[in-house]
């Protein structure tokens, strides 16, 4: 049995790296989403929304580096181009939204799609004894209820 640098089995490593760069694909495509929706924020709830969608980017480009840096740890490469991101992605790709209510439900619904892909990786990890993975996935997963918990009492609770 092959075993990598950090003592997890090369197939273990292998799936997990798949797992966490399909994240990876997710997460960016969220950040980008929370740019553009931070940039174009319009209406009456734009000085409460404007600071939260940056907030939230900031905390997205942190995930981003740390998923990333988690691949190169498990011994794979992470995806780095936009294509790899848009054909692996699950979240939605949000194009022109300014509307309070539109934006507050694509950062809720990509969150939810993210929340999926995280528990499913902390799962596996759990099953392939990568406890690396595993933190990283539950302190994730902890922010994100907590979000999207926000954003659903923002929205009235819907």
């Amino acid at each position: 049995m092959k075993v990598s640098t950090i003592g997890l089995k090369n197939s273990t490593s292998k799936e997990l790296s798949e797992d966490l760069n399909v994240l990876l694909a997710n997460l960016q495509v969220y950040y980008q989403n929370l740019r553009g929706v931070h940039w174009n924020i319009k209406g009456e709830q734009f000085f409460q929304l404007h600071p939260k969608f940056e907030e939230l980017y900031l905390d997205a480009q942190e995930k981003v580096d740390l998923v990333a840096e988690r691949i190169l740890t498990l011994g794979a490469t992470p995806l780095h181009t936009f294509e790899d991101y848009v054909a692996k992605s699950s979240v939605k790709v949000g194009k022109n939204v300014s509307e309070t209510e539109k934006s507050v439900q694509l950062v809720l619904d990509s969150i939810q799609e993210l929340l999926k892909i995280e528990r499913q990786i902390l799962d596996r990890s759990a099953e392939l004894d990568d406890e690396g993975t595993n933190s990283m996935m539950s302190d994730f997963i902890s922010f994100q209820e907590k979000t999207a918990w926000m954003l659903n009492a923002f929205l009235g609770g819907k």
